[in-house]
Formats: structure tokens, sequence, C-alpha cells
């Protein structure tokens, strides 16, 4: 175990997971690197629609505090952040670009960009969208933790100057997620926020096949969701399944589908939260496909591939039981061995430490700009 470190997180959000991913992957390692005994603060933008939906007001582990503004932050957490021995900063935070500034100036220890939305961050990059992160941030930050592994990292670290990007996929909490022992009732289920760039796939793969399957049993849970979506009558809709309920959800179920975003679909090794936390349960994933998913589980034997309405209906009717509880039980088993919350957290120490390594080599880092900071 190594020595005890104090991390500052600045994310989007870790007590609303209405609407987002992020939450639940924070709970996760807050838990984590607590239990491993990290003194660990989570600064999360008080936000309407966040205070609106908080389904964790005061998360259990570390410390969890709000601020109001980016003024705020740099008048109560200074010296949080100054004497940390690692300050991460996530994507999507709300003015992230100034945060980071700030971070980049006041931070003596080891500093972190945490990209939950990879491809979909160097899109924006590439269209000259810097929402929350420029790409003359990227260099300075110490080391770049990425949700998506394969060639991306090569992307980030040759085209956009970062010392190192390094993988460091979304995580599943073993303690929430795990079988349940009930028999699914229901034939296919999906779980996630409406995207657009999604939603000709959840058509193909899910509302084509309950058409084609009246007799079928199938759910959709997720929020904002457009009124105009004609869901076939044997579909179930829930607006909001928070993570209490992801459990029940997903062993409710004989498979459950993973759809990936379109960038993160094009870039390639990309897994899910959602994916982690059905596989953690013991049910079996039919998924999209997308390079470098055979790294993450291997296909037909730990996870189901589709392309087509056809391929998820053969999934549904001809995969014998006895094989179908087998690949749920392959797959529930590689994802306790390499994605938990206490794997990622060990993997967050090693990042650090190389980072902290290179930074005591006398590693320089680049001055900012006149300006870029106040």
């Amino acid at each position: 175990m190594p020595e005890p470190m104090r991390i500052v997180l600045i994310g989007l959000s870790v007590t609303s997971s209405w609407g987002n991913g992020h939450a639940t992957n924070y709970r996760g390692l807050m838990r984590a690197l607590s239990e491993r005994g990290h003194d660990v603060l989570f600064l999360e933008r008080d936000m309407p629609w966040y205070a609106e939906n908080r389904d964790l007001p005061r998360p259990p582990h570390g410390r969890t505090c709000l601020y109001g503004s980016v003024e705020e932050l740099r008048d109560r957490f200074a010296g949080e952040v100054r004497w940390a021995d690692a300050v991460v900063v996530g994507s999507y935070v709300p003015e992230g670009v100034e945060v980071g500034r700030w971070v980049l100036e006041t931070a003596r220890g080891v500093r972190a960009f945490y990209d939950i939305d990879t491809p979909v961050t160097l899109a924006r990059l590439e269209r000259g969208e810097h929402e929350y992160l420029e790409p003359a941030l990227i260099p300075r930050y110490d080391l770049y933790l990425s949700f998506t592994g394969g060639p991306t990292l090569s992307v980030i670290e040759r085209r956009y100057g970062s010392p190192r990007a390094r993988a460091f996929y979304c995580l599943v909490d073993p303690s929430l997620h795990r079988p349940s022992g009930q028999r699914p009732r229901i034939d296919l289920g999906y779980l996630g926020t409406y995207s657009a760039d999604r939603q000709a796939r959840l058509r193909q793969l899910l509302i084509e096949p309950a058409r084609r399957d009246p007799r079928g049993r199938y759910i959709v849970a997720g929020p904002q969701y457009p009124t105009g979506i004609d869901w076939p009558a044997n579909v179930r809709r829930i607006e909001h399944c928070p993570p209490s309920e992801h459990r029940r959800f997903y062993t409710s179920q004989r498979f459950t589908l993973n759809i990936t975003r379109a960038d993160m679909a094009r870039a390639g090794y990309s897994p899910s939260v959602r994916l982690f936390e059905a596989a953690a349960c013991g049910t079996p994933v039919i998924s999209d496909v997308w390079p470098g998913i055979e790294t993450i589980l291997e296909p037909g034997r730990e996870i189901l591939l589709a392309r087509d309405a056809s391929d998820v209906l053969h999934h549904l009717r001809e995969l014998p039981e006895a094989e179908r509880v087998a690949i749920g039980e392959r797959a529930r088993a590689r994802v306790l061995r390499e994605h938990t919350a206490e794997r990622r957290a060990i993997e967050l120490e090693r990042h650090i430490a190389e980072a902290r390594g290179g930074l005591r080599r006398g590693t320089a880092r680049p001055r900012a700009a006149r300006g870029a900071a106040r």
C-alpha cells in the first residue's frame, strides 16, 4: 500500500447521476481511494440542473464541497489545491478552461486532466470548440487520463503534446453491482441518457427487434428522450433509473444492450460504465461493434456483438439458456479482475507516481502564456 496522498478531484458532478455518467464513476473512485487511505476532496460546481436532481447529496466517502463560481473556487480552495499531492480536473467541468488554467498555476503536485469523454473532447477541439479544455492546456497537464485507450493515446501525445496520456477506463463498484438471483422477466433492456448520435443504433438494435418480436418484453431507461419517438407497445419506458436501482434493472433482463456514442465508436477502445455494470451483475451484454472491444471482453465468450436487428433477434431466440448464463458469468469474472473501482484506484496511484517521478527527474513544465491565468 503506498503512502497516503491528498487528492483533489474537480469534476462535473458526484452528487447527481441525473443525465450524466460521471457521478457513478467518481463515487466508485472516491470510495476505493478513501479505503486505500487517501484524503480525497471532490469539488463540484453548484449547478441548477444537478441541484434539482441530487440522488446522493452527501457522498459517504472522502469530502465533497460545492462552489458557486470560479471566483469562489479560487477563494475557498486555493490552499487545498496548492498543497495536494495530485489535482485532477475532469471533462465537462463548467468553465473548465478557466478552472484548468488556475489549477495549473496553483497546484504544486501532479496536475492531471481526467477525460471521461475523450473522443467527444477531441472532436470538439478539432472544431475549435473549447468549452472545458483548450489545446494549449494539454501539454501543461502532467498527466492525461483517458476513458479511451488504443491509438487515441498517441494522438493526445503526438498531436496535442501531452507528456503522458494513459488509458483510464470507467469502472464498476462490485459492492453495488452483483447478481441478485432473480429470474429475468425482460428480454432486452437499455440504460442511457438520450443522445442524437446513439438514437439510430437504438432504433436498429432495440426498437426494430421489438417491432419484429411483439411478444418480447423490452425496456429503455434514461432521461431527455424526445416526445416524438414511436415506441412499440412492448417497449416500457422509464424516465430515470437512479444508481440504487441499476442492479435490479440489469438483473431483471435476459440480455442488456450497450450502444456507444458515434465519436467513441469511431475511436474505439471506449467501454462504457453501463457495460461494466451489467457485466458485474452477470447479465449478458449485446453490444454494437467498435475497434478494440475484443481487448475489453472476448466476443462470443464474454460479450455478444450485433450489427443489425437480425443479429439481436438471433441472440435472443437461438442462444441456449446455459450458454446465456455462462456468457454472463465469464463477463462478470473478467470485469471483476480488470475493471473495478479498486483496480482503478491502484492504477491512479501508479500513474501519479510515474508523473511525480518525471517531475523529480527535471521534466520541464511548459510556462503559461502571458495573461493565461488570473
